[in-house]
């Protein structure tokens, strides 16, 4: 077997960043422009939303990568039906698609979580609103202006009239 070259051994050796470590108890994430603790509780079988603290459905010994993967995969479906449903009777600002599709006469906009590490916050492609999961972290004055845009950027649908109506 022949020797590494001395730049591929810097390469291995080099200590890789961790991205589990700042993921524990009381550790924070961003929902809605606002801060949330981090809480692990048996006590819930689903993460629940109690005031400015998430509590995951983890045991005490959870490793960092199980409560990273709980609370992500809370803020994804939070920011799904924060886009899709209206948000208003949960006292948040954010208009629901399907008005603002109206509004730019259309039918309302599927819309999909993108999950690319680089790219635009809310795009669309056809009929279909794909919105970057993270834009969950934005203030919903934010959501609501990043949505609106996407959606007036969609072409409205031409408007037929009735073949068959009576003259």
């Amino acid at each position: 077997m022949s020797a590494r070259k001395p730049q591929l051994a810097l390469r291995l050796e080099a200590a890789t960043p961790d991205r589990d470590v700042p993921w524990g108890a009381g550790s924070s994430i961003v929902y809605l422009g606002a801060t949330l603790t981090l809480t692990l509780d048996t006590a819930h079988r689903m993460p629940t939303l109690i005031g400015k603290e998430l509590h995951l459905p983890l045991p005490p010994a959870a490793t960092p990568r199980q409560m990273r993967d709980a609370a992500e995969s809370w803020l994804r479906d939070e920011a799904l039906r924060i886009f899709q449903k209206s948000a208003l009777s949960e006292g948040l600002d954010v208009t629901p698609t399907r008005q603002k599709s109206a509004l730019a006469g259309r039918r309302p906009a599927r819309v999909v979580l993108a999950f690319g590490k680089r790219g635009d916050w809310a795009k669309h492609d056809g009929d279909v609103l794909r919105c970057h999961w993270r834009l969950i972290e934005q203030p919903p004055a934010i959501i609501e202006q990043v949505l609106g845009r996407a959606l007036a950027a969609m072409r409205p649908e031409p408007v037929c009239g009735d073949l068959f109506a009576l003259a």
